[in-house]
């Protein structure tokens, strides 16, 4: 509560300051999280954190973790009241911010994220650049997302727990529709084997580019580095 209370003031300040400097027309604000609560083992329990009514906690492939609120504020831009909900993600901020500086994407390397314009701005039929998304944990593929189905894929060592499945329940596919089924309480997998085969098709060439646990993929770059110059004394 103090945290909130805290954010919700210095956010207050912040935009009145840009306000007071006739800035608020020229900048753009994005408030949002990088995951959902991540201490809501009892999803009942309101003083560990709930991201009711997505299902799940933070540092899992559950939506309540992945799936966060977001406010953009940009006067005179973004159309006051208006929501938007087509999928978008905090990898979008480089591109979009690059765009709207003046910038161009770069031809020499793979950017993970989109310009995402239209959408922030309200453009009359955008939708969102992603045709599948995909969602890991650590360096395992454990699901992904097109249009409103999410298909969790089957698992035989998931990494850390499974958001759905107990330790001793049998790897199966699991298909939500996020649209009609925010909470993912309704495994429509067997009703739907063709939307299983296309999801588990995008889910292949995922593992082709960015690669799978111990598969190599295609796209996969090595870790950035930055060598320390600054002498360092020895005892």
């Amino acid at each position: 509560g103090d945290s909130i209370e805290e954010l919700d003031w210095s956010a207050g300040e912040i935009l009145d300051k840009l306000v007071e400097l006739n800035l608020d027309r020229r900048t753009l604000v994005i408030w949002t999280s990088d995951n959902g609560s991540p201490l809501a083992s009892d999803m009942n329990s309101p003083s560990r954190g709930s991201n009711r009514p997505m299902f799940g906690r933070g540092y899992t492939t559950a939506e309540g973790a992945f799936r966060v609120p977001t406010i953009a504020w940009w006067p005179g831009k973004i159309p006051a009241g208006t929501i938007c909900t087509e999928l978008a993600t905090t990898m979008d901020v480089l591109p979009t911010f690059a765009r709207l500086a003046g910038g161009q994407q770069p031809q020499d390397r793979q950017i993970d994220g989109h310009d995402i314009r239209p959408i922030l701005f309200g453009d009359e039929g955008a939708t969102t650049p992603y045709e599948a998304f995909y969602y890991y944990n650590m360096q395992q593929l454990q699901a992904v997302r097109s249009g409103p189905w999410k298909l969790f894929v089957p698992l035989e060592n998931p990494v850390r727990r499974h958001p759905h499945l107990g330790p001793n329940e049998k790897p199966r596919p699991l298909l939500f529709n996020l649209v009609e089924d925010i909470s993912c309480e309704n495994n429509i997998a067997d009703d739907h084997p063709d939307i299983v085969q296309r999801l588990l098709t995008f889910a292949e060439e995922a593992r082709d580019e960015l690669g799978d646990h111990n598969r190599p993929g295609s796209g996969q770059r090595p870790p950035g580095k930055v060598d320390d110059p600054t002498p360092r004394l020895k005892n």
